[in-house]
């Protein structure tokens, strides 16, 4: 079982950045990949990064590649999405979740590959 609280969002100008964390508790948290998602108001779900457990591969979405980027500090069982050039429609509550069984290099992008997931902290990117 793992536990994740997401923190660091926020209200930010346009072109402003944000660091979001998402602290993971359990003895094995360390050993899931994990992933961030993003969801805005009468939208879907959509992925927008992950990272492999060891930190070594990363994954972006092509709306972000570029501004954001994901890390992992393993010592401290904390993911981080550094948001940067950030947008407005860059608005949307961010989830983190680890990724569950059938997570691969292959397969990372959909929100059924995550088995845990966190309660989410908004990001509003004002114009």
């Amino acid at each position: 079982q793992v536990q994740l609280v997401e923190s660091g969002g926020g209200l930010v100008q346009a072109g402003g950045s944000l660091r979001l964390s998402c602290a993971a508790s359990g003895r094995t948290a360390s050993t899931y990949p994990t992933g961030w998602f993003r969801q805005a108001p009468g939208k879907e779900r959509e992925f927008v990064a992950a990272i492999t457990s060891s930190g070594w591969r990363k994954y972006y979405a092509d709306s972000v590649k570029g501004r954001f980027t994901i890390s992992r500090d393993n010592a401290k069982n904390t993911v981080y999405l550094q948001m940067n050039s950030l947008k407005p429609e860059d608005t949307a509550v961010y989830y983190c979740a680890a990724g569950g069984s059938k997570w691969s290099n292959n397969y990372y992008s959909s929100p059924a590959l995550y088995d845990y997931w966190g309660q989410g902290t908004q990001v509003t990117v004002s114009s």
